[in-house]
Protein backbone atom coordinates (compact mmCIF):
# COMPACT_ATOMS: atom_id res chain seq x y z
CA UNK A 1 0.00 0.00 0.00
CA UNK A 2 1.52 3.30 -1.14
CA UNK A 3 0.28 5.66 1.53
CA UNK A 4 2.11 8.76 2.73
CA UNK A 5 2.02 10.56 6.03
CA UNK A 6 1.19 14.24 5.89
CA UNK A 7 4.11 16.48 6.74
CA UNK A 8 2.52 19.92 6.48
CA UNK A 9 4.46 23.09 7.11
CA UNK A 10 2.48 24.24 10.11
CA UNK A 11 3.47 25.79 13.41
CA UNK A 12 4.50 23.34 16.17
CA UNK A 13 1.86 22.10 18.63
CA UNK A 14 0.67 24.78 21.02
CA UNK A 15 1.11 23.85 24.67
CA UNK A 16 -1.35 25.07 27.28
CA UNK A 17 0.13 25.43 30.76
CA UNK A 18 -1.78 25.10 33.98
CA UNK A 19 -1.33 27.83 36.57
CA UNK A 20 1.03 25.54 38.45
CA UNK A 21 3.02 24.69 35.32
CA UNK A 22 3.37 28.38 34.45
CA UNK A 23 4.72 29.04 37.94
CA UNK A 24 7.26 26.28 37.35
CA UNK A 25 8.26 27.89 34.05
CA UNK A 26 8.82 31.22 35.82
CA UNK A 27 10.90 29.57 38.53
CA UNK A 28 12.96 27.63 35.99
CA UNK A 29 13.70 30.80 34.03
CA UNK A 30 14.77 32.62 37.18
CA UNK A 31 16.89 29.66 38.28
CA UNK A 32 18.51 29.79 34.85
CA UNK A 33 19.70 33.33 35.45
CA UNK A 34 16.86 35.55 34.21
CA UNK A 35 15.89 38.00 36.95
CA UNK A 36 12.26 38.04 38.00
CA UNK A 37 12.38 41.86 37.73
CA UNK A 38 13.36 41.52 34.07
CA UNK A 39 10.49 39.13 33.36
CA UNK A 40 8.08 41.61 34.93
CA UNK A 41 9.56 44.53 33.00
CA UNK A 42 9.22 42.54 29.77
CA UNK A 43 5.63 41.61 30.60
CA UNK A 44 4.46 45.11 31.43
CA UNK A 45 6.36 46.64 28.53
CA UNK A 46 4.81 44.10 26.15
CA UNK A 47 1.30 44.91 27.35
CA UNK A 48 1.89 48.63 26.87
CA UNK A 49 3.31 48.08 23.38
CA UNK A 50 0.27 46.09 22.25
CA UNK A 51 -2.09 48.74 23.57
CA UNK A 52 -0.23 51.48 21.70
CA UNK A 53 -0.47 49.41 18.52
CA UNK A 54 -4.26 49.06 18.85
CA UNK A 55 -5.50 52.32 20.42
CA UNK A 56 -4.81 56.00 19.98
CA UNK A 57 -3.61 57.99 23.01
CA UNK A 58 -6.32 58.44 25.64
CA UNK A 59 -6.67 58.58 29.44
CA UNK A 60 -5.82 55.19 30.94
CA UNK A 61 -6.83 53.74 34.30
CA UNK A 62 -4.50 51.00 35.51
CA UNK A 63 -5.98 48.73 38.21
CA UNK A 64 -3.32 46.96 40.27
CA UNK A 65 -3.76 44.08 42.67
CA UNK A 66 -1.51 42.96 45.52
CA UNK A 67 0.41 40.31 43.53
CA UNK A 68 2.55 39.99 40.42
CA UNK A 69 -0.30 41.10 38.15
CA UNK A 70 -0.28 44.37 40.06
CA UNK A 71 3.48 44.59 39.56
CA UNK A 72 2.95 44.21 35.80
CA UNK A 73 0.37 47.01 36.06
CA UNK A 74 2.89 49.39 37.61
CA UNK A 75 5.20 48.74 34.64
CA UNK A 76 2.38 49.42 32.18
CA UNK A 77 1.53 52.69 33.91
CA UNK A 78 5.15 53.81 33.84
CA UNK A 79 5.39 53.16 30.08
CA UNK A 80 2.24 55.18 29.41
CA UNK A 81 3.38 58.06 31.58
CA UNK A 82 6.70 58.13 29.72
CA UNK A 83 4.82 58.15 26.39
CA UNK A 84 2.72 61.10 27.51
CA UNK A 85 -0.61 59.29 27.94
CA UNK A 86 -2.70 60.50 30.89
CA UNK A 87 -2.52 57.73 33.52
CA UNK A 88 -4.33 57.05 36.78
CA UNK A 89 -3.14 54.09 38.86
CA UNK A 90 -5.24 52.52 41.60
CA UNK A 91 -4.00 49.83 43.98
CA UNK A 92 -5.91 47.27 46.01
CA UNK A 93 -4.24 47.61 49.40
CA UNK A 94 -1.21 49.67 50.31
CA UNK A 95 2.16 49.92 48.56
CA UNK A 96 3.85 48.88 51.82
CA UNK A 97 2.07 45.51 51.67
CA UNK A 98 3.56 44.62 48.28
CA UNK A 99 6.45 42.17 48.18
CA UNK A 100 9.00 40.76 45.78
CA UNK A 101 9.18 42.07 42.24
CA UNK A 102 5.81 43.83 42.58
CA UNK A 103 7.25 45.97 45.39
CA UNK A 104 10.26 46.82 43.22
CA UNK A 105 8.03 47.98 40.37
CA UNK A 106 5.86 50.04 42.72
CA UNK A 107 8.98 51.94 43.86
CA UNK A 108 9.87 52.66 40.22
CA UNK A 109 6.50 54.33 39.72
CA UNK A 110 6.78 58.00 40.64
CA UNK A 111 3.15 58.96 40.06
CA UNK A 112 0.27 59.05 42.53
CA UNK A 113 -1.35 55.83 43.76
CA UNK A 114 -5.11 56.07 44.24
CA UNK A 115 -7.26 53.73 46.32
CA UNK A 116 -9.17 51.13 44.36
CA UNK A 117 -12.68 52.49 43.99
CA UNK A 118 -15.06 53.31 41.16
CA UNK A 119 -13.85 56.92 40.96
CA UNK A 120 -10.65 55.79 39.26
CA UNK A 121 -12.71 54.96 36.17
CA UNK A 122 -14.04 58.49 35.76
CA UNK A 123 -12.85 59.91 32.45
CA UNK A 124 -10.93 56.76 31.47
CA UNK A 125 -10.82 55.90 27.78
CA UNK A 126 -9.15 52.53 28.42
CA UNK A 127 -8.72 50.33 31.50
CA UNK A 128 -5.84 47.96 32.21
CA UNK A 129 -6.90 45.08 34.47
CA UNK A 130 -3.99 44.00 36.66
CA UNK A 131 -6.05 43.09 39.72
CA UNK A 132 -5.84 39.32 40.07
CA UNK A 133 -3.88 36.64 38.28
CA UNK A 134 -4.91 33.33 36.79
CA UNK A 135 -4.37 31.53 40.09
CA UNK A 136 -7.20 33.25 41.95
CA UNK A 137 -8.80 30.68 44.29
CA UNK A 138 -11.76 32.51 45.85
CA UNK A 139 -14.62 34.61 44.48
CA UNK A 140 -14.07 38.31 43.99
CA UNK A 141 -16.18 40.36 46.42
CA UNK A 142 -16.50 43.87 47.81
CA UNK A 143 -14.93 46.87 46.11
CA UNK A 144 -13.16 44.89 43.34
CA UNK A 145 -16.44 43.17 42.43
CA UNK A 146 -18.27 46.51 42.33
CA UNK A 147 -15.53 47.94 40.13
CA UNK A 148 -15.80 45.01 37.72
CA UNK A 149 -19.57 45.43 37.56
CA UNK A 150 -19.09 49.04 36.52
CA UNK A 151 -16.46 48.03 33.97
CA UNK A 152 -18.91 45.63 32.37
CA UNK A 153 -21.64 48.28 32.34
CA UNK A 154 -19.41 50.92 30.70
CA UNK A 155 -18.34 50.91 27.08
CA UNK A 156 -14.66 51.50 27.89
CA UNK A 157 -12.28 48.87 26.42
CA UNK A 158 -10.50 46.68 28.97
CA UNK A 159 -7.08 45.09 28.50
CA UNK A 160 -6.44 42.20 30.86
CA UNK A 161 -2.97 41.27 32.04
CA UNK A 162 -2.52 37.49 31.75
CA UNK A 163 -6.18 36.65 32.48
CA UNK A 164 -9.29 38.77 33.12
CA UNK A 165 -9.52 39.11 36.90
CA UNK A 166 -11.90 36.51 38.30
CA UNK A 167 -11.33 33.91 35.59
CA UNK A 168 -9.71 30.71 36.87
CA UNK A 169 -6.71 29.98 34.66
CA UNK A 170 -7.13 26.22 34.92
CA UNK A 171 -10.88 25.82 34.51
CA UNK A 172 -12.18 28.96 32.82
CA UNK A 173 -14.69 29.34 35.66
CA UNK A 174 -15.70 32.85 36.69
CA UNK A 175 -15.14 33.32 40.41
CA UNK A 176 -17.69 35.90 41.49
CA UNK A 177 -17.15 38.45 38.73
CA UNK A 178 -14.88 39.07 35.75
CA UNK A 179 -14.56 41.90 33.23
CA UNK A 180 -15.21 41.39 29.55
CA UNK A 181 -11.84 42.28 28.07
CA UNK A 182 -11.28 43.50 24.53
CA UNK A 183 -7.73 42.16 24.71
CA UNK A 184 -5.97 39.73 27.03
CA UNK A 185 -2.18 39.67 26.96
CA UNK A 186 -0.62 36.56 28.39
CA UNK A 187 2.98 35.43 28.65
CA UNK A 188 5.03 32.52 27.27
CA UNK A 189 2.09 30.12 26.86
CA UNK A 190 -1.68 30.34 27.23
CA UNK A 191 -3.59 28.53 29.95
CA UNK A 192 -6.63 26.24 29.67
CA UNK A 193 -8.83 29.03 31.04
CA UNK A 194 -8.15 31.09 27.92
CA UNK A 195 -10.00 28.45 25.87
CA UNK A 196 -12.47 26.89 28.29
CA UNK A 197 -15.92 28.42 28.72
CA UNK A 198 -17.09 30.70 30.18
CA UNK A 199 -13.63 32.21 30.67
CA UNK A 200 -12.99 32.40 26.94
CA UNK A 201 -15.97 34.75 26.59
CA UNK A 202 -14.25 37.22 28.95
CA UNK A 203 -10.85 37.21 27.23
CA UNK A 204 -11.57 38.92 23.92
CA UNK A 205 -8.55 38.73 21.64
CA UNK A 206 -5.78 36.72 23.31
CA UNK A 207 -2.17 37.54 22.44
CA UNK A 208 0.74 35.55 23.85
CA UNK A 209 4.04 37.44 24.08
CA UNK A 210 7.61 36.40 24.72
CA UNK A 211 8.96 37.80 27.98
CA UNK A 212 12.27 35.96 27.95
CA UNK A 213 11.36 32.53 29.34
CA UNK A 214 13.34 29.99 27.28
CA UNK A 215 11.29 27.29 25.58
CA UNK A 216 13.54 24.57 26.96
CA UNK A 217 11.95 24.94 30.41
CA UNK A 218 9.09 22.90 28.91
CA UNK A 219 11.30 19.81 28.80
CA UNK A 220 11.02 19.23 32.54
CA UNK A 221 7.43 20.48 32.75
CA UNK A 222 6.34 18.07 29.96
CA UNK A 223 2.91 19.67 29.32
CA UNK A 224 0.08 17.23 28.62
CA UNK A 225 -2.47 19.78 27.43
CA UNK A 226 -2.49 21.43 24.01
CA UNK A 227 -4.71 23.59 21.91
CA UNK A 228 -6.30 21.43 19.22
CA UNK A 229 -4.66 22.55 15.99
CA UNK A 230 -3.54 20.57 12.91
CA UNK A 231 0.01 20.56 14.23
CA UNK A 232 -1.15 18.19 16.96
CA UNK A 233 -2.39 15.47 14.61
CA UNK A 234 -1.42 16.08 10.99
CA UNK A 235 1.61 13.81 11.24
CA UNK A 236 -0.77 10.89 11.83
CA UNK A 237 -3.02 11.63 8.84
CA UNK A 238 -2.50 9.76 5.61
CA UNK A 239 -2.73 10.79 1.99
CA UNK A 240 -3.81 7.88 -0.25
CA UNK A 241 -1.26 6.56 -2.71
CA UNK A 242 -1.70 5.07 -6.15
CA UNK A 243 -1.78 1.51 -4.78
CA UNK A 244 -4.56 2.26 -2.31
CA UNK A 245 -8.09 0.90 -2.74
CA UNK A 246 -11.36 1.17 -0.88
CA UNK A 247 -10.42 -1.43 1.73
CA UNK A 248 -6.96 -0.02 2.41
CA UNK A 249 -8.57 3.39 3.02
CA UNK A 250 -10.87 1.81 5.57
CA UNK A 251 -14.21 -0.01 5.39
CA UNK A 252 -16.20 1.44 8.26
CA UNK A 253 -19.60 0.52 9.71
CA UNK A 254 -22.38 2.78 10.92
CA UNK A 255 -25.17 1.14 12.93
CA UNK A 256 -28.38 2.73 11.67
CA UNK A 257 -31.74 3.12 13.39
CA UNK A 258 -35.24 2.38 12.12
CA UNK A 259 -36.94 5.69 12.93
CA UNK A 260 -34.36 8.48 13.10
CA UNK A 261 -32.55 7.50 9.92
CA UNK A 262 -31.16 10.97 9.32
CA UNK A 263 -28.61 10.59 12.12
CA UNK A 264 -26.88 7.56 10.60
CA UNK A 265 -27.04 9.12 7.15
CA UNK A 266 -25.30 12.25 8.39
CA UNK A 267 -22.62 10.16 10.10
CA UNK A 268 -22.10 8.06 6.97
CA UNK A 269 -21.75 11.10 4.71
CA UNK A 270 -19.32 12.67 7.16
CA UNK A 271 -17.24 9.49 7.14
CA UNK A 272 -17.16 9.39 3.34
CA UNK A 273 -16.10 13.01 2.98
CA UNK A 274 -13.44 12.57 5.64
CA UNK A 275 -11.75 9.86 3.59
CA UNK A 276 -13.23 6.47 4.51
CA UNK A 277 -12.81 4.07 1.59
CA UNK A 278 -16.18 2.40 2.08
CA UNK A 279 -19.12 2.85 4.43
CA UNK A 280 -21.74 0.25 5.28
CA UNK A 281 -24.87 1.10 7.22
CA UNK A 282 -26.12 -1.86 9.26
CA UNK A 283 -29.87 -1.21 9.29
CA UNK A 284 -33.06 -2.75 10.62
CA UNK A 285 -34.75 -4.38 7.60
CA UNK A 286 -37.64 -1.90 7.66
CA UNK A 287 -35.28 1.04 7.06
CA UNK A 288 -33.14 -0.52 4.34
CA UNK A 289 -35.12 1.12 1.50
CA UNK A 290 -34.59 4.57 3.03
CA UNK A 291 -30.85 4.16 3.40
CA UNK A 292 -30.44 2.42 0.03
CA UNK A 293 -32.42 5.05 -1.85
CA UNK A 294 -30.91 8.17 -0.33
CA UNK A 295 -27.30 7.09 0.21
CA UNK A 296 -25.70 6.43 -3.16
CA UNK A 297 -22.23 5.05 -2.63
CA UNK A 298 -23.05 3.57 0.77
CA UNK A 299 -23.65 -0.13 1.26
CA UNK A 300 -26.67 -1.15 3.34
CA UNK A 301 -26.99 -4.46 5.15
CA UNK A 302 -30.19 -5.59 6.93
CA UNK A 303 -29.67 -6.53 10.59
CA UNK A 304 -32.77 -8.03 12.17
CA UNK A 305 -31.35 -9.21 15.51
CA UNK A 306 -28.33 -8.42 17.70
CA UNK A 307 -26.90 -11.82 16.85
CA UNK A 308 -26.96 -10.83 13.18
CA UNK A 309 -24.85 -7.77 14.01
CA UNK A 310 -22.30 -10.00 15.75
CA UNK A 311 -22.08 -12.20 12.67
CA UNK A 312 -21.87 -9.18 10.38
CA UNK A 313 -18.84 -7.87 12.30
CA UNK A 314 -16.92 -11.12 11.88
CA UNK A 315 -15.62 -9.80 8.55
CA UNK A 316 -12.15 -8.43 9.46
CA UNK A 317 -12.28 -5.95 6.58
CA UNK A 318 -14.74 -3.87 8.61
CA UNK A 319 -12.06 -1.97 10.46
CA UNK A 320 -13.97 0.58 12.58
CA UNK A 321 -17.52 0.75 13.94
CA UNK A 322 -19.88 3.53 15.00
CA UNK A 323 -22.91 2.81 17.16
CA UNK A 324 -25.44 5.27 18.47
CA UNK A 325 -26.72 7.99 16.13
CA UNK A 326 -30.48 7.55 15.82
CA UNK A 327 -30.30 3.98 17.11
CA UNK A 328 -32.83 4.42 19.90
CA UNK A 329 -32.42 3.77 23.62
CA UNK A 330 -33.01 0.04 23.63
CA UNK A 331 -31.56 -3.33 24.54
CA UNK A 332 -30.67 -3.79 20.87
CA UNK A 333 -28.54 -0.64 20.89
CA UNK A 334 -26.77 -1.76 24.04
CA UNK A 335 -26.20 -5.16 22.44
CA UNK A 336 -24.77 -3.57 19.30
CA UNK A 337 -22.44 -1.43 21.38
CA UNK A 338 -21.16 -4.39 23.36
CA UNK A 339 -20.76 -6.45 20.19
CA UNK A 340 -18.71 -3.69 18.59
CA UNK A 341 -16.52 -3.32 21.68
CA UNK A 342 -15.93 -7.07 21.79
CA UNK A 343 -14.34 -7.08 18.31
CA UNK A 344 -11.20 -5.32 19.58
CA UNK A 345 -11.43 -2.95 16.60
CA UNK A 346 -11.72 0.83 16.97
CA UNK A 347 -15.23 1.81 18.08
CA UNK A 348 -17.07 5.13 18.36
CA UNK A 349 -20.01 5.27 20.76
CA UNK A 350 -22.24 8.31 20.41
CA UNK A 351 -25.73 9.49 21.36
CA UNK A 352 -28.06 6.55 22.17
CA UNK A 353 -25.13 4.14 22.51
CA UNK A 354 -24.00 6.24 25.46
CA UNK A 355 -27.43 6.78 26.99
CA UNK A 356 -28.05 3.02 27.20
CA UNK A 357 -25.18 2.92 29.71
CA UNK A 358 -26.69 5.60 31.97
CA UNK A 359 -25.32 5.12 35.47
CA UNK A 360 -23.20 2.20 34.26
CA UNK A 361 -20.10 3.79 32.79
CA UNK A 362 -17.97 1.08 34.36
CA UNK A 363 -19.60 -1.43 32.00
CA UNK A 364 -17.95 0.37 29.10
CA UNK A 365 -14.52 -0.05 30.65
CA UNK A 366 -15.15 -3.75 31.21
CA UNK A 367 -16.39 -4.35 27.67
CA UNK A 368 -13.68 -2.47 25.78
CA UNK A 369 -11.19 -4.67 23.92
CA UNK A 370 -9.55 -2.12 21.62
CA UNK A 371 -9.43 1.59 20.97
CA UNK A 372 -12.67 3.33 21.81
CA UNK A 373 -13.92 6.90 21.47
CA UNK A 374 -16.88 8.17 23.50
CA UNK A 375 -18.44 11.42 22.27
CA UNK A 376 -20.84 12.72 24.95
CA UNK A 377 -22.21 16.20 25.33
CA UNK A 378 -22.48 17.44 28.92
CA UNK A 379 -25.93 15.90 29.48
CA UNK A 380 -24.88 12.47 28.26
CA UNK A 381 -21.65 12.68 30.24
CA UNK A 382 -23.59 13.30 33.45
CA UNK A 383 -26.10 10.54 32.70
CA UNK A 384 -23.41 7.93 32.10
CA UNK A 385 -20.66 8.96 34.52
CA UNK A 386 -22.51 10.94 37.16
CA UNK A 387 -21.91 14.39 38.57
CA UNK A 388 -18.12 14.60 38.56
CA UNK A 389 -16.24 17.41 40.32
CA UNK A 390 -13.73 19.64 38.63
CA UNK A 391 -13.37 21.52 35.38
CA UNK A 392 -14.44 20.19 32.01
CA UNK A 393 -10.81 19.34 31.31
CA UNK A 394 -10.37 17.53 34.63
CA UNK A 395 -13.61 15.58 34.29
CA UNK A 396 -12.79 14.40 30.77
CA UNK A 397 -9.31 13.34 31.88
CA UNK A 398 -10.64 11.41 34.86
CA UNK A 399 -13.20 9.44 32.85
CA UNK A 400 -10.70 8.74 30.07
CA UNK A 401 -8.34 7.20 32.64
CA UNK A 402 -11.16 5.18 34.22
CA UNK A 403 -12.61 3.78 30.99
CA UNK A 404 -9.47 3.47 28.88
CA UNK A 405 -11.38 5.32 26.14
CA UNK A 406 -10.73 8.63 24.47
CA UNK A 407 -13.36 11.10 25.68
CA UNK A 408 -14.66 13.79 23.35
CA UNK A 409 -16.60 16.03 25.75
CA UNK A 410 -18.46 18.22 23.31
CA UNK A 411 -19.45 21.87 23.41
CA UNK A 412 -18.20 25.26 22.31
CA UNK A 413 -14.93 24.32 24.04
CA UNK A 414 -14.76 20.62 23.16
CA UNK A 415 -12.16 18.72 25.19
CA UNK A 416 -10.50 15.57 23.85
CA UNK A 417 -8.87 13.51 26.60
CA UNK A 418 -6.80 10.33 26.27
CA UNK A 419 -6.38 7.59 28.90
CA UNK A 420 -2.66 8.43 29.19
CA UNK A 421 -3.39 11.98 30.37
CA UNK A 422 -2.99 13.88 27.11
CA UNK A 423 -5.72 16.38 26.37
CA UNK A 424 -6.59 19.00 23.79
CA UNK A 425 -8.98 21.95 23.95
CA UNK A 426 -10.60 23.16 20.75
CA UNK A 427 -11.05 26.85 20.10
CA UNK A 428 -12.20 26.96 16.47
CA UNK A 429 -15.84 25.89 16.84
CA UNK A 430 -18.30 28.66 15.91
CA UNK A 431 -21.77 29.02 17.40
CA UNK A 432 -23.25 27.87 14.07
CA UNK A 433 -22.54 24.29 15.18
CA UNK A 434 -25.48 24.50 17.60
CA UNK A 435 -27.76 22.71 15.16
CA UNK A 436 -29.41 19.30 15.13
CA UNK A 437 -27.33 16.55 13.57
CA UNK A 438 -23.95 18.27 13.89
CA UNK A 439 -22.88 15.70 16.47
CA UNK A 440 -23.78 12.85 14.13
CA UNK A 441 -21.48 14.29 11.47
CA UNK A 442 -18.71 14.60 14.07
CA UNK A 443 -19.09 10.93 15.01
CA UNK A 444 -18.71 10.03 11.33
CA UNK A 445 -15.54 12.09 11.06
CA UNK A 446 -14.01 10.31 14.05
CA UNK A 447 -15.00 6.98 12.51
CA UNK A 448 -13.35 7.79 9.19
CA UNK A 449 -10.06 8.74 10.78
CA UNK A 450 -10.03 5.60 12.91
CA UNK A 451 -10.76 3.57 9.78
CA UNK A 452 -7.72 5.09 8.10
CA UNK A 453 -5.49 3.90 10.91
CA UNK A 454 -5.10 7.04 13.03
CA UNK A 455 -4.66 6.52 16.78
CA UNK A 456 -7.85 7.29 18.68
CA UNK A 457 -6.65 10.50 20.33
CA UNK A 458 -5.31 12.03 17.13
CA UNK A 459 -8.32 10.80 15.14
CA UNK A 460 -10.64 12.51 17.60
CA UNK A 461 -8.66 15.75 17.62
CA UNK A 462 -8.59 15.82 13.82
CA UNK A 463 -12.33 15.20 13.59
CA UNK A 464 -13.19 17.89 16.13
CA UNK A 465 -10.95 20.49 14.48
CA UNK A 466 -12.24 19.70 10.97
CA UNK A 467 -15.81 19.85 12.27
CA UNK A 468 -15.22 23.37 13.61
CA UNK A 469 -13.36 24.46 10.49
CA UNK A 470 -16.21 23.23 8.28
CA UNK A 471 -18.78 25.15 10.30
CA UNK A 472 -16.68 28.31 10.25
CA UNK A 473 -16.20 28.04 6.49
CA UNK A 474 -19.94 27.77 5.85
CA UNK A 475 -21.01 30.35 8.42
CA UNK A 476 -24.55 31.64 9.00
CA UNK A 477 -27.41 29.42 7.94
CA UNK A 478 -25.45 26.23 8.61
CA UNK A 479 -27.36 22.98 8.95
CA UNK A 480 -25.74 19.65 9.65
CA UNK A 481 -26.08 18.51 6.04
CA UNK A 482 -23.76 21.33 4.99
CA UNK A 483 -20.81 20.16 7.07
CA UNK A 484 -19.47 17.18 5.07
CA UNK A 485 -19.30 19.09 1.81
CA UNK A 486 -17.03 21.74 3.33
CA UNK A 487 -14.36 19.13 4.07
CA UNK A 488 -12.74 18.63 0.64
CA UNK A 489 -11.56 22.24 0.41
CA UNK A 490 -10.27 22.20 3.99
CA UNK A 491 -8.43 18.92 3.48
CA UNK A 492 -7.00 20.21 0.19
CA UNK A 493 -5.55 23.21 2.00
CA UNK A 494 -4.00 21.04 4.68
CA UNK A 495 -2.47 18.63 2.18
CA UNK A 496 -1.18 21.42 -0.07
CA UNK A 497 0.69 22.91 2.90
CA UNK A 498 2.99 19.90 2.55
CA UNK A 499 5.22 20.68 -0.44
CA UNK A 500 6.12 16.99 -0.90
CA UNK A 501 2.60 16.23 -2.27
Amino acid sequence: METDLWEPHVEPPIELLSVEEMASADKAAIAGGIAGEQLMENAGGGVARLIVERWSPRPVAVLCGPGNNGGDGFVVARHFAKAGWPVKLALLGSPQALSGDAAVMAKRWDGPIAPLDADVLDGAGLVVDGLFGAGLTRPIEGAPAALIERLNADAVPVVAIDMPSGVDGNSGAVLGAAPHAALTVTFFRRKPGHLLLPGRLHCGEVVTIDIGIPADVLTDIAPRTHENTPALWCAHCRVPGLLDHKYSRGHVVVAGGAAMTGAARLAARGAMRAGAGMVTIASPPSAVPIYATEMAGVLVTPIARPVDFVAFLEDPRKVAILVGPGNGVSDATRGHALAALATGRPVVLDADALTVFAGAGDALAGARRGECVLTPHEGEFARVFGDRPGSKLARARTVAAETGAVIVLKGGDTVVAAPDGRAAITGNAPAWLATAGAGDVLAGLVLAHLGQGMPAFEASCAAVWLHGAAAARFGPGLIAEDLPDQLPAILRELISSDSSH
